[in-house]
């Protein structure tokens, strides 16, 4: 079941983001600044366990990220991923966003959500206000995709 991200997920969501960001396959994201940002977040969960997150931030009147899409290692291939940005692009879609942007490297993933590469630069500046806490700014090897509505 898919759902908005409650208060009491907010461990369970850290510790998946930990899996990959320990890893170096997406940033890590504090308690703090996941509290901070729950309304973001979708969950999705299965008998009681939370098998998957993504988050739809809003950077602009035009523009949104998705970002922290995460499944469990154990929970992956079941579509899970996927379901969490259709539910991303959905809540875009109805609050009149024109355009999600993602940066990733899972670039044949976002692209069979509609995704299409750009380059960094088509983005604007205020999207880098995360990567400032990344390990690889300003070298980020990321892939940028932006999906228009």
């Amino acid at each position: 079941m898919i759902r908005k991200g409650q208060i009491s997920d907010v461990k369970e969501i850290q510790k998946l983001l930990i899996t990959y960001a320990s890893r170096g396959d997406m940033l890590s994201r504090s308690l703090s600044e996941i509290y901070e940002s729950l309304r973001d977040f979708y969950v999705f969960e299965q008998d009681g366990v939370l098998l998957g997150t993504a988050a739809l931030h809003i950077v602009w009147e035009d523009l949104a990220e998705v970002r922290s899409v995460a499944v469990a290692e154990d929970a992956g291939r079941r579509g899970i991923g996927s379901q969490l940005v259709q539910a991303c692009i959905a809540e875009a879609r109805e609050i009149g966003l024109k355009r999600i942007f993602c940066l990733t490297y899972k670039p044949e993933f976002f692209g069979k959500h509609g995704f299409r590469l750009v380059d960094k630069s088509e983005l604007p500046h205020k999207v880098w206000g995360d990567c400032i806490k990344c390990v690889k700014f300003p070298d980020c090897d990321e892939n940028a995709m932006i999906l228009d509505l």
